[in-house]
């Protein structure tokens, strides 16, 4: 009850702030990250929580479920396939070297062994579009970079889980990596994702049924909620089951997207929030405190490198101009998917799983801060500039931005 008062409060406070965030770069997910902060265990003591905590967990997984479902309302089939390009060239080229940049910076600055290193880099490879969402969200800001942004974020996450998996196995010493059941779960995920919104959708279009005008917003949400308590049962790859299912929706029923738009973004929001909060109680003065400026180096080099020159490698003759390359490059916010697979780290049980955690949550916690206070201003710099660069329909004058 306490977490909720506290939230609810947050909220609140949140709300009143945020005509004055919307004008400058404060942020509300930073209004909740120091919230939760100041409300942990290190602090005052209002929340009392663990990273194994089942609330911890629970809530960070339908966290980046409802994200991932949103985001992929947002790109239908038709824009993933029309403008894939760029988006691919991220994630082929551009994951993989983030990854093994990262797994470099982990092992020679901050002294982890080779498999750790690894996992670490595969933990924090995905990206997060939640806290660049002034530039996702600014249709003056070229579409075909929020569509590169926003396509790569929903489909990284999905990618790097059986990294992830497979390092966490090696890293416990098993010999049975199990890359069956990993790629059993990822195609029953894909399955479940585009399955259940395709039925569901196809059932709405027969004569005998019909939804309410006060009802229809709630069809995507039936929707999201069959995905998510189906893949639970079957274990399959719940976040590409949610971003497959956000796709397919977009895709094959386009009144229940424009129906759900709103509602569906206040949900995500307010999930989103509440993991926020709750990860900011997991950061305490202690946590800060023990890890050693090696690993503070590393976050930095986490953020300010890997990324930027896996992308410089990754869009090497394109098409995408400099302004927007260093954006896209500068863009790579870690979130939720980072948390969690982070708290599965944590409830490994390997020998450095504390080690890899309090990494994963300062570089987590820099990237909140810096990213989410400057998507607006990165914004701005394309609202003030001229240039109205385009590539195969996607810019600022194009009706066919994503």
């Amino acid at each position: 009850m306490l977490l909720l008062l506290s939230f609810a409060l947050v909220l609140l406070l949140a709300v009143l702030l945020s005509g004055l965030a919307h004008r400058t770069v404060l942020s509300t997910a930073v209004v909740f990250l120091i919230a939760g902060f100041l409300l942990g265990d290190g602090m005052t003591g209002v929340l009392d929580l663990a990273p194994d905590d089942e609330i911890v967990v629970t809530l960070a997984e339908l966290a980046l479920f409802s994200v991932l479902f949103t985001d992929g309302m947002r790109v239908g089939l038709r824009d993933l396939t029309s403008a894939w390009r760029l988006p691919g060239r991220a994630l082929a080229l551009g994951l993989p070297l983030t990854l093994l940049i990262t797994a470099l910076a982990a092992h020679y600055v901050a002294g982890l062994d080779w498999t750790e290193s690894l996992l670490l880099g595969a933990v924090l490879a995905p990206t997060d579009p939640v806290f660049a969402a002034a530039l996702v969200g600014n249709e003056k800001v070229p579409g075909r970079l929020r569509h590169l942004l926003n396509v790569e974020s929903g489909v990284n996450d999905g990618l790097a889980l059986p990294f992830v998996i497979v390092l966490l196995a090696v890293a416990s010493g098993s010999e049975d990596l199990h890359i069956g059941l990993l790629a059993l779960e990822l195609g029953l995920g894909l399955v479940i994702g585009v399955g259940i919104p395709y039925l569901a959708l196809r059932l709405e279009d027969l004569r005998v049924f019909a939804a309410s005008t006060a009802y229809e917003p709630l069809n995507a949400v039936a929707i999201g909620l069959t995905v998510l308590a189906v893949a639970e049962v079957t274990h399959a790859n719940l976040f590409l089951a949610a971003f497959a299912a956000g796709v397919t929706v977009a895709t094959r029923g386009h009144s229940q997207k424009e129906t759900f738009e709103e509602f569906g973004e206040l949900v995500a929001e307010l999930l989103k929030l509440g993991a926020l909060l709750v990860f900011g109680a997991l950061i305490t003065p202690t946590l800060l405190a023990e890890v050693p400026w090696t690993g503070w180096v590393f976050a930095l080099v986490a953020l300010f490198v890997a990324r930027p020159v896996a992308l410089a490698v990754s869009f090497r003759g394109s098409r995408l101009g400099p302004r927007e390359q260093l954006a896209a490059a500068w863009f790579g916010p870690k979130g939720f998917a980072s948390v969690v697979y982070g708290l599965l780290v944590l409830s490994s049980g390997i020998t450095e799983a504390g080690t890899v955690f309090d990494l994963v949550a300062i570089t987590v916690v820099l990237s909140i801060l810096l990213h989410s206070s400057t998507d607006v201003v990165v914004a701005r710099w394309f609202d003030e500039t001229d240039e109205t660069p385009t590539w195969r329909g996607f810019g600022r004058r194009s009706r066919s931005d994503p």
